[in-house]
């Protein structure tokens, strides 16, 4: 189980990445709409568009499908992912970092951690299972984004 949660994690945060170098510009519609919080800063920024949004979530719908886990546990699963990823956007416009800031374990952990604590709650794995499979992702994340900024596929190394 943990590594089809894993798996559901890598699909739900690496499909916006490829849909946004297969579809370039097309369905790029900022999440935020351009609104800006009280403090005048984006809510999110320009990279978290609804096309990341959908692509993610329904790739993770359609994996957890074709697994025998149901389309709308992996729905919700993916949105779980993709609004901590938005989270962590959040936080990281209130601090005043730029969109592609890096800001290591904030940037993975939210995205992991809340469709882990859904899984957990649907009582897919333990506690310690959970813990795991988040610092796995993050760690790994933090390997592999660089690598695949390197080949091409990412626009900035994390």
């Amino acid at each position: 189980m943990i590594l089809t949660l894993f798996v559901m994690l890598v699909l739900a945060n690496g499909t916006p990445v490829v849909a946004a170098k297969v579809l370039g510009r097309r369905w790029s519609a900022p999440v935020d709409a351009g609104r800006h919080w009280f403090d005048g800063r984006p809510l999110f920024g320009k990279s978290k568009t609804w096309r990341g949004v959908v692509s993610g979530a329904l790739c993770c719908a359609l994996f957890a499908l074709a697994i025998g886990h149901g389309f709308v546990f992996g729905l919700l699963f993916g949105l779980l992912a993709l609004a901590g990823d938005l989270l962590s956007s959040f936080i990281k416009r209130r601090l005043e970092l730029k969109p592609s800031a890096r800001m290591p374990w904030l940037d993975q952990v939210p995205e992991a951690a809340l469709p882990v604590f859904y899984a957990l709650e649907k009582g897919l794995v333990g506690a310690w299972e959970a813990l795991a499979l988040v610092v796995c992702f993050t760690l790994s994340n933090m390997w592999i984004s660089p690598l695949l900024y390197r080949l091409g596929i990412r626009n900035q190394p994390h």
